[in-house]
């Protein structure tokens, strides 16, 4: 988002395509096995939390941004399932007079009302969208494979993984490409061009697939009136996880979210293992290269303490998302609890009745998600009493005394007996 944030310098318009069609199929982009499937509910729920990130590095005013979740030509009006208790009307005017009439929502009439209701590309038409409803058929979808072959889709080097290793390889996963391919399509038909797909490294095959699609309907762009060239494609290294292990995903937890409060995010880009401290300057930071640079001698010849540096690339990091006032702040606060032992100041506190286990206080608490991880956490020597640094471990611990416990590297509660 930080690279598209610089196409307002040249004055054109990000579209956010949200894939929460495609997520039902998982892209298969460095997997070596098939992704389980995900609930609706649960791609809704990402979906909200991406948007509400967006704002915090995008101007998100009408004529700089528009989102468009990809559902809205992937689906059509026999997709659209209703309780059958749902009230639908259909409404005419007669004679200048609204007539609104009850219409069953799983008919076909009651269907295309509701799809036609929930477009987006219907309900929030601008100047810039175009007066008419894009939708992939299958009929549409039939035709652009026609002009794709088994070879090219088959060359990607992770299906290749899969056959030298004998996997199991769904042609769902192979379909993926084609389908994120059709989205830079659509919004060629919808916004009048598609000049530019920004997206990681591992999204290349994806991107380019779009230019292919984009060809292959030249002529029906030249018939809509829309621009028939085809669009550049920027790729951004990837972005390593808290781990140092795996690319940056909230699946895997080592994440650091946008809308994370600013000692989380402190705390957190302080955790990243000190090979990534100058990828995170260079990725997630405005730093200048040349400053970034003299960062990276600096950690290579030992001239600084590594911890020093991270603690600058946090400062900056939170900065950004919350202000240098509470950036400051979040440093002060880190200092405080790790280096000198105090407990936050915004730790959650709680009253208790003495005798009750601390697993079910954590629980009721949402300080820990489950049992199982409570488990893991005593049996790595993750919990422990602040002020006399007992490490807890059992998980039949009984709170007997007022005490301040500590969760992991970051969590902390207050624990107060009635």
């Amino acid at each position: 988002m930080s690279a598209a944030s610089d196409v307002y310098k040249r004055q054109c318009k990000v579209v956010f395509v949200v894939g929460d069609f495609t997520t039902t199929i998982g892209d298969p982009t460095g997997k070596n096995k098939a992704r389980p499937e995900i609930s609706r509910e649960k791609i809704e729920s990402n979906m909200k939390t991406y948007l509400e990130q967006v704002g915090k590095i995008l101007l998100t005013d009408e004529k700089s941004f528009s989102w468009v979740p990809n559902s809205d030509w992937f689906t059509s009006v026999t997709d659209i399932n209703l309780p059958a208790d749902s009230k639908i009307g259909f409404q005419v005017v007669h004679d200048g007079v609204k007539i609104t009439t009850p219409v069953d929502p799983n008919t076909i009439v009651g269907k295309a009302i509701v799809f036609e209701n929930t477009r987006k590309q219907v309900s929030e038409q601008t100047s810039v969208l175009r007066r008419q409803i894009s939708v992939v058929t299958l009929t549409s979808f039939l035709w652009t494979l026609r002009h794709i072959t088994h070879a090219q889709l088959i060359k990607r080097d992770m299906f290749q993984d899969r056959l030298a290793k004998n996997e199991d390889l769904y042609m769902h996963e192979m379909m993926y490409p084609v389908l994120q391919g059709i989205d830079s399509s659509v919004i060629t038909t919808l916004y009048g061009s598609c000049d530019m797909e920004i997206g990681g490294t591992d999204q290349t095959f994806n991107m380019l697939m779009g230019r292919q699609i984009q060809e292959i309907n030249k002529i029906n762009y030249e018939t809509a009136g829309v621009s028939s060239d085809l669009q550049a494609v920027v790729t951004m290294d990837i972005l390593s996880g808290t781990d140092g292990v795996e690319k940056m995903s909230k699946s895997l937890d080592n994440y650091i979210s946008i809308a994370d409060e600013a000692n989380d995010m402190y705390g957190k880009v302080l955790s990243i293992p000190d090979a990534l401290i100058v990828q995170y300057f260079r990725l997630c930071t405005y730093m200048p290269m040349a400053e970034i640079e003299e960062v990276a001698r600096d950690l290579e010849h030992g001239a600084k303490n590594p911890k020093d540096i991270k603690m600058r690339l946090a400062r900056e990091i939170v900065a950004m998302y919350h202000g240098q006032e509470k950036a400051l702040m979040a440093e002060a606060a880190f200092t405080n609890t790790f280096k000198h032992g105090e407990v936050p100041h915004d730790a959650a506190e709680v009253v208790i009745t003495a005798g009750e286990k601390l697993i079910d206080v954590l629980l009721r608490e949402h300080v820990v998600p489950s049992k199982t991880e409570f488990r893991r956490l005593i049996k790595e020597g993750a919990i422990s009493v602040v002020e006399t640094a007992e490490k807890i471990d059992t998980p039949d611990f009984v709170i007997t005394k007022s005490a301040n416990f500590r969760i992991g590297k970051r969590r902390f509660i207050k624990i107060v007996l009635k």
